[in-house]
């Protein structure tokens, strides 16, 4: 694996969203001029089913689709299913943000990876008013913790992918995503 690459793993259930964070980043990757690639796995139940949508981000060529099992350095999981469907292809000592009213880590998962407890449900539907924006919450809080893209630039992409009718609730959902991560870290 090269030293340019980052990966990472977004899980919920179907229409939660995470696909969109996922075509976010790579987009962005894209435009920046390296390689992206979302590759997303639904179960059975593609609506209120598990989700897994892994994004890698190079600058050299990706050959691959899919996420190596244990080497997947970050993942943002906002449902319990997906969560014990998924976590074991974050490396030992990777990070791991869950939405806390929605998944929970076991005392055992504490001592692997480095989790933080993250209300991006609520802060989407209470502080930004929508809880549409629960992907650009998730998109910020993620690239905040992995700085992975120019800031701007994922901004700029995320901007392209949403209707003009909502890219300034958008702007604040990112904009609180970005705080709560820096807490998180701090």
């Amino acid at each position: 694996m090269s030293d340019t690459k980052t990966l990472m793993r977004f899980t919920g259930v179907g229409g939660q969203g995470v696909l969109l964070a996922g075509e976010i980043f790579a987009a962005a990757k894209i435009k920046s001029g390296g390689h992206g690639l979302k590759t997303a796995t639904y179960t059975s139940q593609v609506r209120g089913g598990a989700t897994v949508v892994d994004i890698q981000l190079d600058d050299e060529e990706i050959y691959y689709p899919y996420a190596n099992d244990g080497e997947i350095g970050f993942m943002l999981s906002v449902a319990e299913m997906s969560y014990k469907l998924f976590k074991d292809g974050v490396k030992p000592g990777g990070t791991i943000v869950v939405d806390p009213n929605l998944v929970h880590p076991t005392d055992e998962d504490r001592k692997k990876w480095n989790i933080h407890e993250i209300p991006i449900i609520t802060i989407a539907k209470e502080e930004v008013g929508n809880v549409i924006t629960q992907s650009v919450v998730a998109l910020a809080i993620a690239n905040t913790m992995t700085n992975a893209i120019d800031k701007d630039v994922l901004i700029e992409t995320m901007l392209s992918k949403v209707p003009a009718k909502v890219h300034e609730v958008n702007k604040i959902a990112y904009t609180l995503g970005e705080k709560y991560a820096k807490e998180a870290m701090a």
